[in-house]
This record gives structure tokens, C-alpha cells and sequence, in this order.
């Protein structure tokens, strides 16, 4: 896998809209949250494009996308929020342009497409982190420290604390980090850019507002197209708005189901992404320790950035 470089304090950060459209006053929050971080971000203008339920043709969502790719003055990229539509940009980017530029993408939910393009496709290192509308959240939306460090330190970002994190399956495994939203890793599968992640990864699957026998079905396709077999150890999100609406069964149950198998360490609960904790930034691609023997832990052990 290949490493952006870190993003350093005034470092300029494109801010680009793949996916769905965003609400102006969150989004001037975000900004303001981005700049408090150090960084300088430079939103296009077509961030502001509409076109249904998408923030413009995908043409030209993805050549505001490759704009920043190529721009050596920008540093790294951040997304204005997820929704719907990144998928419709991805036949338009080229891994060797993305490779060449190595530039550090931060991103989760519908983005999860662009993830995986960075990591599977492109073999690079990306950031399951926040857009620029959870910012506007503050320190409700996101984990500041998580982010900095992932994408600020040459150095791993070593343990994550989570104390409400739950062993599902116990086990000790290594293995690179891939993963995002569920419902985007299944979309792919068929596609030229499908979730193919090595044998031996952790795999992460975070989702929200699916409900139980979805997220069966989706697990299920996962596990006949054989991702899941190729994964050591599996870190389960929160699954808000998750359950039944009557309460029974929860997305937690499913989860218990269709892993009570598994062979190695399965935990649930990681606030990455939808959360109603302050979500974590996770870096995918990079190699961590996933402990359920005893207490349950993640350990990032390698670093991010170079």
C-alpha cells in the first residue's frame, strides 16, 4: 500500500461534493470547523450544484474530483458529505492519476465507494473520517485526536480506546484494515470496482437506518461472493437506527448470527462513521491488531502517513 504524505498545520485540503447535496449553513460550520483543525479548505464551486438528489452530473462531480487529485497545491481532500452518488463518478477517475498524486481522502458512508477505489483499486492508503458536515458537529461529530494523528503523525496510531467496544467472537488476528458501509461494499460486488480485499484483513463494516433482515441479506452476499471468508477478524460499528422498530430483533442480533462461526476475533460497537459517539478515524490499509481474547481492542500498528 501506498502513503499520502502528512498534512501539516496551513496545508491547503480540497473539499469536493461526490455524493449528495448539503445543507449551506452546515456546511459553512464545517468549514469553519476544518480551519480550526490548522488546515486551509478550498471548496469548489461546483460543490454547489444540484441535479436531483445528487450535487451535479457525475461528469462533473468527478472532474472536480480529478481537479484535486492533480492540484499539487492541495495537500489533501475532504468530502462534504455522503448520501448517494459516489458510485456514479468512479468510471470516470484513473488509478494511475490517483496513484501518482497520493493525496490523503477522508470520507465515510455513500464515499465508502471512493475508499474502496483508493485502497482496493489503487493500493492506497484512504481515511474512514469525517466529512465536512459531521465537522459541523464539533466535538459531538468527531474525534479530533483520531483524525489529526491519522492523517498529521508518521506514527500508528496504536491503541483506540473504547470501552463500551463488546467481543461478539474471541480471538487474536492481524491484518490490514478495509471496509466502510456495508451497503456500498455490497453494491460493488459485480462492478469493475468491486471489494476485493486481500486474504487475512480486518474487515469494518459500519451502516445505519438498515434493518435486521437487510443487513442479513447484505451479510449473506457477502459471504457467498467469499469476502468474508478472506477476513482474519471483523470490527462491527454501532448500527444506529438498526433494530426493529418494535425492538425485536436488533442489528446486533444479526450480527451475532451470522458470525457465531467465524474463526477469528469479531467486535462490535466502534463509533467510525454514523455513530452517536464521536466517530473515530479509521485508517484503512494499514496494519492493526484486533484483540478479543480478553478486553476487546483495536490497535492501529502501523502508520497512516509518511
Amino acid at each position: 500500500m501506498q502513503k499520502p504524505d502528512a498534512l501539516r498545520p496551513g496545508d491547503r485540503v480540497a473539499v469536493v461534493a461526490p455524493a449528495s447535496p448539503f445543507d449551506r449553513a452546515e456546511f459553512e460550520l464545517g468549514l469553519a470547523a476544518c480551519r480550526a483543525l490548522g488546515y486551509e479548505p478550498v471548496p469548489d464551486d461546483t460543490v454547489f450544484d444540484r441535479s436531483g438528489f445528487v450535487a451535479g452530473p457525475p461528469e462533473v462531480r468527478a472532474a472536480t474530483l480529478r481537479r484535486a487529485i492533480t492540484d499539487r497545491s492541495v495537500k489533501g481532500i475532504f468530502c462534504a458529505r455522503g448520501g448517494y452518488g459516489s458510485a456514479q463518478v468512479l468510471p470516470y477517475l484513473d488509478v494511475t492519476e490517483l496513484r501518482a498524486a497520493r493525496k490523503i481522502f477522508v470520507g465515510y458512508s455513500d464515499l465508502t465507494a471512493l475508499l474502496t477505489f483508493h485502497t482496493v483499486l489503487a493500493g492506497l492508503v484512504s481515511f474512514h473520517g469525517p466529512t465536512i458536515i459531521a465537522m459541523s458537529a464539533g466535538d459531538n461529530g468527531f474525534d479530533r485526536a483520531s483524525l489529526l494523528g491519522a492523517v498529521g503523525s508518521p506514527e500508528p496510531l496504536g491503541l483506540l480506546e473504547v470501552p463500551s467496544l463488546e467481543g461478539i467472537r474471541p480471538g487474536d488476528a492481524r491484518g490490514p484494515l478495509f471496509g466502510g458501509t456495508l451497503t456500498q461494499l455490497v453494491a460493488s460486488l459485480g462492478t469493475p470496482f468491486a471489494f476485493d480485499p486481500p486474504a487475512g484483513h480486518i474487515l469494518f463494516l459500519d451502516e445505519v437506518g438498515e434493518r435486521p433482515y437487510r443487513l442479513d441479506r447484505m451479510l449473506t452476499q457477502l459471504r457467498l461472493s467469499g469476502v468474508l471468508q478472506r477476513a482474519a477478524g471483523v470490527v462491527i460499528g454501532e448500527l444506529p437506527r438498526c433494530d426493529e422498530p418494535a425492538g425485536q430483533p436488533r442489528g446486533l442480533d444479526v450480527m451475532r448470527d451470522v458470525f457465531a462461526g467465524f474463526p477469528g476475533p469479531v467486535v462490535a460497537g466502534f463509533p467510525s462513521g454514523h455513530s452517536s459517539a464521536p466517530a473515530r478515524t479509521l485508517p484503512l490499509g494499514v496494519r492493526v491488531r484486533l484483540d478479543s481474547s480478553g478486553a476487546p481492542r483495536l490497535v492501529v500498528e502501523e502508520a497512516a502517513v509518511q
